[in-house]
């Protein structure tokens, strides 16, 4: 992957309901490579069929138990795990992490938590990796951005931190520059493929990025819209 938000997901819980939150926040936070169990043996099928780069394990589960599903799956891989728990007794939380888990989140907690304590475990367990494929800087006229730090200098020196959705979107222009992508194409790249719902704020998104990006967001230079079709990042010099 070349950023944590290329990283994919294995997510096991028997509510349904959690799941479903879990990867809504998730693929607004711009991770769109999600899949989810409900069970011990929809895991491991999973997992075999595309291993992921994270994992987020419930404890309770109908057919067995999170450790015990952790020490399966981690003897085929060295895959990370967050796992996740209604059971607030720090026995349980010790005997995780002494699993060889990366984190342990009790039952109710604050999905803004959620998302950072992931971000901090992709961070660290996939450093090397990202810094051997970091990409090289954008340069959009006097803006330069970094793609790998999600950030923006502009001409004085100043910085603008790119969101989550802002740098998966640039990216996915980035990667097409002087192309069109599509409405549909750029919706999935952030929200993956059932991004259905999430396409009406994608025009948000760009306004956004339009500000960060060019020197006049009215009218962009960079960052142009094909009616009817999708956006294109040109570069610079297109009429």
């Amino acid at each position: 992957m070349d950023t944590v938000y290329d990283a994919k997901f294995l997510i096991v819980d028997d509510n349904a309901e959690l799941l479903a939150l879990l990867c809504e926040q998730l693929r607004g936070a711009g991770y769109g490579h999600i899949r989810t169990a409900q069970s011990c043996a929809a895991a491991r099928a999973c997992f075999a069929a595309e291993q992921p780069e994270l994992m987020i394990l419930d404890i309770n589960l109908p057919d067995g138990d999170g450790f015990s599903l952790f020490r399966a799956l981690r003897a085929k891989a060295d895959v990370p795990a967050l796992f996740l728990s209604a059971r607030d007794a720090d026995a349980d939380r010790l005997f995780g992490l002494g699993l060889g888990a990366d984190d342990y989140l009790t039952k109710p907690f604050l999905m803004q938590e959620l998302l950072l304590r992931v971000q901090h475990i992709l961070q660290r367990a996939y450093r090397a990796e990202l810094s051997r494929t970091k990409p090289a800087p954008l340069q959009l006229g006097e803006r330069c951005v970094d793609l790998n730090d999600a950030i923006v200098t502009l001409p004085e020196g100043k910085t603008l931190a790119l969101t989550a959705t802002e740098l998966a979107l640039l990216r996915k222009l980035a990667e097409n520059r002087g192309h069109i992508v599509t409405y549909d194409a750029l919706c999935a790249a952030v929200w993956g493929a059932d991004y259905y719902g999430y396409e009406h704020s994608l025009g948000v998104h760009i306004r956004h990025l339009r500000e960060k990006l060019e020197a006049e967001p009215g009218a962009p230079q960079f960052l142009r819209t094909v009616r009817g079709i999708g956006y294109k990042l040109t570069k610079g010099e297109e009429a």
